[in-house]
């Protein structure tokens, strides 16, 4: 998925989230290197178990509207964790007690917090590197010594060593 594209799926989740009255949203963009299984995480949390489904379904229809269907859910009918997973983002759905116990803004504490601002901007093009180039001529590859001689050269003590002496 193009990151843009990315970025406004995580943000129709959050709106989802925040059109049904979820507290604390937070959202996290995972380190690439210390997550290998997603790019983002949105966490909220609800008052009771109904209104925890009511989250979910919401996040889930209006993705559905933009072409985004999950690819797992855990947890719908249990009422303390539900967990939307769409590949790319994870959107967790809370009860107090449940969010506070597992914490995963600590456990995720590398991750960068971002706004729905944040997600709502252009993402920013990394900036282009400039190649180097290194030149080679003919004339100067010529003139270049030998490899062997000056590994030869390196190895070779720069002073001379007398005979080795005897102890005592």
């Amino acid at each position: 998925m193009k990151k843009n594209d990315l970025r406004g799926h995580v943000a129709i989740a959050v709106r989802a989230c925040q059109a049904k009255k979820a507290e604390a949203i937070s959202i996290l963009q995972l380190d690439a290197h210390a997550s290998g299984f997603t790019d983002y995480f949105v966490i909220c949390s609800a008052a009771n178990p109904r209104q925890m489904q009511a989250i979910a379904d919401e996040v889930d229809e209006k993705l559905s509207l933009a072409g985004q269907n999950p690819s797992h859910t855990e947890g719908y009918k249990h009422g303390e964790w539900i967990l939307l997973d769409y590949v790319d983002f994870v959107v967790h759905v809370f009860s107090d007690p449940a969010r506070r116990f597992y914490d995963l803004e600590r456990l995720w504490k590398t991750a960068l917090r971002l706004e729905l601002a944040d997600l709502e901007k252009p993402a920013r093009k990394p900036p282009m590197k400039k190649a180097v180039v290194k030149r080679t001529t003919a004339r100067a590859s010529a003139k270049s010594p030998n490899r062997s001689a000056v590994k030869h050269s390196l190895k070779s003590p720069s002073r001379k060593r007398g005979p080795a002496r005897k102890r005592p």
